[in-house]
């Protein structure tokens, strides 16, 4: 959500903003329409202060026997409360339009995000590894399903973009992703939270992904959503509250399921398990103060690294452009990792810096130290650490083997109490 005052201090700024982001100018209209709700808000303040007094006018000339002026007071009473709820309801119509036009609107990028319309406009900043040589490498549908990946058996009781991974690949990508929450809580300093899969609305609302992304989520018969990223539990933890800033920052992490219709996406990666309508991740949220955002966006996005650089996994980083952001991020690192079979980088990991904007959809503040009245919105950024699914196509297809198995990491294998997987 954006602060109308800003808009209305530097309209020209917002409307350059926007069209980094390829949307057209838009400040004029919203100008407009908080000046129509505060000129109708001085009204109706106006008219109370009126029609009180005039009231007390209406005993006082009853008392001097002055019929005349207290009909005519009456009379402006009784025009007043006719027009006041008038007022109102024109005064919250318009408050809720400008809401409704506010809350469509994505965040503005920051200063050093590069211009760009899509992912071509994405800029390289680091890359780690040196891809494997693997004589003919295949990607992981054509070689995975002998090591246990069944995409048929999900087929046939959920239909398109589902897996049921049996013995030996469910406990690498179990393994996985107990290695990830243990390596986010016990090396970088996480705070592991069991998060609700369902969520209301305004925990969505809060987080950006209603009302503009509604079709790409699941939502059930009465009214709650399931969660497309642990990004929203974890993030409203924090909402409808005033946090001391000796308590900030807050680093949580959780590893969930996580539910997309992927709507956008009909015909992207149909094979595998790289689009899938549920997957797991381990979620990294962080709720800091404003000074410290972009310092933490750099600490978050070394913490999904590490995961990368603990498995031996190739990967480089990408700084989002403008136009290749999503919704609610002001900054964004992409990390990419090496698929060989595909002889590319994929996403992997998104971490991003939101600046106040979420804060501002869930009302969530903090009271900077020494100031006893005062109170400022939290800045919140959020990344993964990482996708489990995606992951384990890396490993799958970093680590295949001539005769169709795959080594386990070393980090693994404590937890996967495996060496390899065979195929059967």
């Amino acid at each position: 959500m954006h602060d109308i005052r800003l808009i209305r201090e530097d309209p020209a700024a917002f409307d350059a903003g926007l069209a980094r982001r390829g949307l057209p100018p838009e400040a004029a209209v919203l100008v407009a329409a908080d000046a129509d709700r505060r000129r109708i808000a001085t009204e109706l303040q106006a008219s109370q202060t009126r029609r009180n007094e005039a009231s007390k006018a209406i005993g006082a000339a009853k008392a001097a026997r002055d019929e005349a002026t207290a009909a005519a007071l009456m009379a402006e009473v009784a025009t007043l409360k006719v027009r006041m709820p008038e007022m109102e309801a024109e005064a919250t119509r318009i408050g809720e339009t400008l809401d409704a036009r506010l809350s469509a609107l994505p965040n503005l990028p920051a200063a050093d995000v590069p211009d760009g319309a899509d992912e071509d406009g994405n800029v390289e900043v680091k890359r780690w590894g040196t891809p494997r040589i693997i004589d003919t490498p295949r990607e992981h549908p054509d070689f995975a399903p002998a090591l246990g990946l069944d995409f048929e058996a999900a087929a046939a009781m959920s239909g398109a973009r589902f897996a049921v991974l049996r013995g030996q690949m469910a406990r690498l990508n179990r393994a996985l992703g107990q290695y990830m929450l243990d390596r986010q809580t016990e090396a970088n300093g996480y705070t592991e939270i069991a998060p609700p899969l369902l969520v209301k609305s305004d925990a969505l609302f809060g987080t950006g992904q209603l009302p503009k992304f509604a079709e790409d989520l699941f939502r059930t018969t009465d009214d709650r959503w399931l969660i497309p990223t642990a990004e929203v539990s974890l993030t409203n933890l924090v909402r409808e509250s005033i946090l001391d800033e000796a308590t900030l920052p807050l680093r949580y992490t959780a590893l969930t399921p996580c539910f997309r219709s992927e709507a956008g996406a009909s015909g992207r990666d149909t094979r595998g398990l790289i689009r899938q309508h549920q997957f797991e991740k381990v979620e990294l949220v962080a709720i800091v103060a404003a000074e410290a955002s972009m310092d933490e966006l750099e600490r978050m996005t070394q913490a999904a690294e590490s995961i990368l650089e603990a498995l031996e996994l190739p990967y480089r980083r990408m700084l989002l452009c403008a136009g290749d952001m999503g919704f609610a991020a002001t900054k964004t690192y992409d990390l990419e990792v090496w698929l060989p079979g595909q002889n590319r980088y994929r996403e992997i990991s998104s971490c991003s810096a939101c600046g106040d904007f979420q804060a501002r959809r869930m009302a969530a503040r903090y009271r900077p130290t020494g100031d006893a009245k005062g109170t400022r919105f939290v800045h919140t950024l959020n990344g993964s650490g990482l996708a489990v699914g995606r992951t384990l196509v890396a490993v799958l297809e970093n680590y295949q083997q001539p005769d169709g198995s795959v080594i386990v990491p070393e980090v693994l294998r404590p937890y996967a109490k495996l060496d390899r997987l065979d195929p059967a």
